[in-house]
Order: C-alpha cells, then sequence, then structure tokens
C-alpha cells in the first residue's frame, strides 16, 4: 500500500513537470533566454527555497550545509552539470516538440541516473542491481519506441505540418542536443545521492521524511541555476537583449512573470513529488533506487500525453501511434518490475 501511496505521488508530480512547458507557451515577446532565465528564477530558487523551509528553518539549514560541507559541494557541483542538461532540454523541446524531445532527453537520463549511483554503491551487479538492470532494459525498450513513433511521425509529415507542429523543427539537430541533455540531466539524481548525509541530518533534526530531501534538491538546483544565468545573461550581451524585461508593458511583464512562475512551479513539482514519493519506498530497497527511472518514465508518459493534445501527433499515421501506444504501456508496466521479485 504504501508502495502505491509513493507512485501516486511521483506520479502527480510528473504530471505537473510534463505540464510545465504549455505555460511557456503563453509568454509574449520575450526573446528565449529572458523567459527561460525568469522561468528558472521560480523553479530553480523560489520554489525549492519554499520547499526546504518545509523541512527546517533557514539558520538549521546553514547548519547542516555547514556540517555537511563536502555533500553541499558536491550536490551544487553535480546541479551545475546538470544544468548543462536543463539548458539544452529546452532547446531539445524547441526543436523536436514536447513529446520526441523529452522521450529522447528523459530515456538517456533515466538509465544513467539511476545506474550510475549503483554503480559507485558496487550494487549494480548484486542480485537487486540485477533486477534494477532488468528494470531500466525495459525502461529504456519503452521509450525507444516511444522515439522510434517519433521518427515515424517525422517520415509521415510533411515540412509544412512540421513546420506548423513545432516551429523550429530539426530532427538531426534536435536529437543530438536531445542526447547531450540526457547524459547531463543524470548528475541531478547523482547530486541527490551526493546530498543522503544532509538528508539524514534534516531527518535526525526533526524533520519529517516528506520533506527531507528538499534541502538537498535546492542545492542541485542552485548549482543549474547559476549554469543557466550564465549562458542566458551571455545570449542577453549576444542578442542584446539585456533591457528587454524592463522595457515590457505593464500588462506584458505581468503575463510574462504570471505564466514563468506557474511554469517553474510546475516544473519544480517533479522533484518535491519525487522527495515525498520515495518517503513511502523501504531504504535501500530495489523500488528506492528505480524511483529516478520512475519519475522520467512517468515524464515520458504525461509528456506525450501533451503532445497529443497539442496536436503535435496530428498527420502522423496509424503505424506511429501504435508504436506510441506500445512504448507508452511498456513504460507504466516498467513501474511494477521491481515488485514482481
Amino acid at each position: 500500500m504504501n508502495t502505491l501511496i509513493g507512485l501516486i505521488i511521483i506520479a502527480v508530480g510528473s504530471m505537473g513537470q510534463s505540464s510545465s512547458y504549455v505555460p511557456i507557451n503563453k509568454i509574449k515577446e520575450w526573446s528565449w533566454e529572458n523567459f527561460w532565465l525568469t522561468q528558472g528564477i521560480f523553479a530553480w530558487l523560489v520554489f525549492p527555497f519554499l520547499g526546504a523551509l518545509l523541512a527546517m528553518s533557514l539558520p538549521e539549514m546553514i547548519e547542516v550545509y555547514g556540517l555537511n560541507a563536502s555533500a553541499s559541494m558536491k550536490a551544487i557541483g553535480y546541479g551545475a552539470l546538470w544544468g548543462v542538461g536543463g539548458l539544452t532540454f529546452g532547446l531539445s523541446m524547441r526543436f523536436l516538440g514536447i513529446a520526441l524531445g523529452q522521450s529522447v532527453a528523459l530515456g538517456t537520463t533515466a538509465a544513467l541516473g539511476t545506474l550510475i549511483p549503483a554503480l559507485f554503491a558496487g550494487d549494480l551487479f548484486s542480485p537487486k542491481g540485477l533486477i534494477l538492470l532488468l528494470a531500466v532494459a525495459v525502461t529504456l525498450v519503452g521509450i525507444a519506441l516511444v522515439g522510434y513513433a517519433g521518427s515515424l511521425r517525422s517520415k509521415n509529415m510533411t515540412d509544412e505540418e512540421r513546420r506548423k507542429a513545432i516551429k523550429d523543427f530539426a530532427l538531426k539537430k534536435g536529437l543530438l542536443i536531445a542526447l547531450l541533455s540526457g547524459v547531463m540531466s543524470a548528475c541531478f539524481n547523482l547530486g541527490l545521492n551526493a546530498g543522503i548525509p544532509i538528508r539524514e541530518a534534516a531527518v535526525a533534526g526533526g524533520a519529517s521524511d516528506l520533506f527531507a530531501q528538499n534541502p538537498v534538491t535546492m542545492l542541485v538546483t542552485l548549482g543549474g541555476f547559476f549554469t543557466n544565468m550564465i549562458y542566458c545573461l551571455y545570449m542577453n550581451y549576444k542578442n542584446k537583449t539585456g533591457g528587454e524585461i524592463m522595457r515590457s508593458s505593464k500588462s506584458v511583464l505581468t503575463n510574462n512573470l504570471l505564466f514563468c512562475a506557474l511554469a517553474g512551479l510546475l516544473w519544480y513539482s517533479q522533484f518535491f513529488g519525487l522527495g515525498m514519493g520515495q518517503s513511502f519506498f523501504e531504504p535501500n530497497s530495489v523500488m528506492m533506487a528505480f524511483s529516478w527511472s520512475i519519475l522520467m518514465s512517468l515524464n515520458v508518459v504525461f509528456s506525450n500525453v501533451w503532445g497529443i493534445i497539442l496536436k503535435e501527433w496530428k498527420g502522423s499515421g496509424k503505424k506511429a501511434i501504435t508504436y506510441l501506444a506500445m512504448g507508452m504501456a511498456i513504460l507504466i508496466f516498467s513501474l511494477i518490475i521491481p515488485n514482481l521479485f
């Protein structure tokens, strides 16, 4: 029962993340670098900080970070690497659309983010690790089918249909960016694992298990924020868009801040839900180790639901839709594999 509750909580957070790019479509007049950094302030600073405060007060947080300085710096460092993945993740959506872009990037992230911590811990080839390998393999099969469906869609659509669904569609460029995003995005889970001493210290200090991971999540997103900020400021300089926000009319500014905040909240909900959901799993269990892949699988499922709603799959053909449905079904099945053994 606890496992089911944990899965439901993670699923709710995943649904939020997969919806986070919808509000971005409502942003007006701003260049990419400005709305990306603005939503990032909410997604990587504001809401993670508020989430961390649910676990402990600010003075307590500072003390815990100081007592676990090595773990804190590793979490931030991995976060900075993840920031490259987060940055290119947005670009993969731009060139491939929500459905295919998230599928490729999240598939790579799911595998590496799940298996590398097990490898570091020396558990990858233990009985527990072999179950984990099987579960990840099934996940990748599902994601591969979804990706294949995306390639079929691309072949069946005319250039005009591609541009209508995704304005900047570019398959080869988008795939390379999505793969880079997937590799670097896996560092987020490495950051969460590096911050385990912080989580344990938070629980020892009286924090609820439901929110104990939030202070660690904040460190990882903080590192990612710095990476994205540097790139966006560079793009401001290059494109001469630094004063764009200040020149916005009051109505545009209000509209854009509102939708950037909403996008940031929805994006953060995946990791807020992940931390809460993990608290219902047995510590050191296969389910706990597989939870990262569970989140990524659900992100793929829900992102493709949005892809259908936004008509990205219109005109793709019955064969593409069949493979899409098969892939999504396998991803949902992969969630329960650790409980079959």
